[in-house]
């Protein structure tokens, strides 16, 4: 599973990103849809370590204050959701 993962993280795009976060009904301005791609692409495998268990509130001042509140519920859903695989 971790190199699907991988692989899918090494060929991400920020265009995917974005259209993720739409299909969520987060509306990412442009740094935030930079801050979110960097992230992702750099701390991909800290994130799975922890098992999605990673607190933003330190990034909090990079997002809406709306944007921000959903980003947080995505993250516990998709803990939750992949659990197990992780």
């Amino acid at each position: 599973m971790y190199v699907l993962i991988e692989r899918f993280m090494n060929r991400l795009t920020k265009e995917q990103v974005q259209e993720f976060a739409i299909k969520n009904q987060v509306n990412l301005s442009e740094s935030e849809l930079d801050f979110v791609y960097d992230f992702a692409k750099k701390n991909w495998q800290y994130i799975l370590s922890n098992h999605g268990n990673i607190d933003i509130s330190r990034y909090k001042n990079r997002f809406s204050e709306e944007n921000y509140l959903k980003i947080q519920k995505l993250i516990k859903e998709y803990a939750l959701k992949y659990a197990n695989y992780l």
